[in-house]
């Protein structure tokens, strides 16, 4: 069974499914290389690292050619690295076997896709150092970006992660609402509280939902919410007082192999009459984010391809328009995976211009926000994509929640 066209599980490496992926962009091949774990791109393809009982310290390289068996080239020290995978290895030791096995690697390679981005305008791709790319070149061979490929064979979910992401996005909102509540109990209840209190709350409760995260959630009130990456700490945070701002941002996903991020932001007051300003500067948010969402929708409905930078795009007019284009200060969203950040396409037309399309099973977040010096909203909502269609995974916020 599939979810709208989706596949229903991971699967081990496709190497047939990438060799008609690799001929249809008129590549010779896709070289993968690590050192270390600075590829994570090459690490999530390729399964490396995940079968546990040996080290991977030393570069290797792994060439899924568009036709043929693939091959590749581990250090001698270690050999098992690529084990696991169809090809054979040739091994090395020294740097002069290093380039020389590269070379016969390579042998009848005109052009390959790697972690690369040209002038790094999709940083998220770009993964492999200028110096091995340099190398590559000095062989005759040219390097192209791998980014669609990626989108394909590393950032698409299948039924089991699809599963994980909706469970998730549950549970933020059961803590989202569950921190509103403190938050507005203690307001009355005049009871001294700070954006730290709740972060640590909302800590233990999603201890308590099952979800991990990298870091604790943020609480930021007043000119703190004016920061998209505050996060309040015992040492440096603020009191929530009556009429404040408070914006809560978390990110989570069960706590489990396989299991995807859900990424939420909504925005509440802590008195009866949100200001006129703050309401405004939310209604151009929201309507922002809606405006990302139709076009996504409206896209796939008609089969029509939509590209990461056309949603940007279209959120940021609506808030330009608005009279608040000097106050965006971030992408429209970003492309979630088994890291909150994924490997997948961004919503991006502004930190850098993202025109990778949406593909089926791909996950994002829309989050559009403004900012000022003593307040900010944003609105973030997660959405998947179909084969014919796209699907929010949790409520949409129509206005600034009263805290009250």
């Amino acid at each position: 069974m599939t979810v709208a066209g989706v596949a229903t599980q991971r699967t081990a490496l496709d190497v047939a499914a990438i060799q008609v992926a690799l001929i249809a962009e008129g590549l010779d091949g896709w070289l993968l290389y690590d050192l270390r774990g600075i590829n994570p791109i090459a690490l999530d393809v390729t399964g490396v690292g995940r079968q546990g009982g040996h080290l991977a310290t030393r570069r290797w390289y792994y060439l899924i050619p568009s036709t043929g068996e693939p091959r590749g080239l581990v250090h001698a020290i270690e050999s098992r690295t690529l084990t696991h995978l169809p090809g054979a290895a040739e091994r090395y030791a020294g740097r002069q076997q290093l380039e020389s096995g590269l070379q016969r690697l390579l042998a009848g390679m005109r052009r390959v896709a790697m972690e690369y981005s040209p002038l790094c305008a999709i940083p998220y791709v770009a993964r492999v150092d200028a110096g091995t790319v340099e190398l590559i070149r000095q062989f005759g061979v040219e390097v192209a970006s791998s980014g669609d490929l990626v989108q394909r064979f590393s950032a698409v979910w299948h039924d089991a992660e699809i599963a994980t992401h909706h469970a998730a996005a549950d549970r933020l909102h059961r803590v989202k609402d569950r921190a509103f509540d403190a938050v507005a109990s203690r307001t009355r209840d005049r009871v001294p509280t700070t954006e730290y209190d709740i972060q640590q709350l909302m800590a233990g409760w999603f201890t308590d939902e099952g979800l991990v995260s990298d870091s604790a959630p943020n609480v930021s009130a007043g000119e703190h919410a004016g920061d998209p990456h505050y996060l309040p700490t015992a040492t440096a945070t603020r009191a929530i007082r009556a009429d404040d701002l408070v914006l809560l941002d978390l990110w989570g996903k069960l706590d489990r192999p396989g299991a995807v991020f859900a990424d939420i932001t909504w925005v509440g007051y802590t008195g009866r009459q949100v200001p006129d300003r703050m309401t405004r500067a939310f209604a151009a948010v929201r309507d922002a984010r809606d405006a990302g969402i139709g076009l996504v929708q409206s896209r796939l409905r008609a089969d029509r391809d939509v590209r990461g930078w056309e949603v940007d795009r279209a959120s940021a007019s609506v808030l330009r328009d608005a009279g608040y284009g000097d106050r965006i200060l971030h992408r429209t969203g970003h492309s979630l995976g088994e890291a909150v950040h994924g490997n997948g396409v961004n919503m991006d037309d502004y930190e850098t211009h993202d025109d990778r399309r949406l593909l089926p099973g791909t996950g994002f977040t829309i989050e559009p926000g403004v900012y000022f010096d003593d307040f900010g909203v944003r609105s973030e909502i997660n959405m998947i994509v179909q084969a014919h269609d796209a699907i929010l995974t949790g409520p949409l916020q129509t206005s600034i929640v009263n805290l009250i």
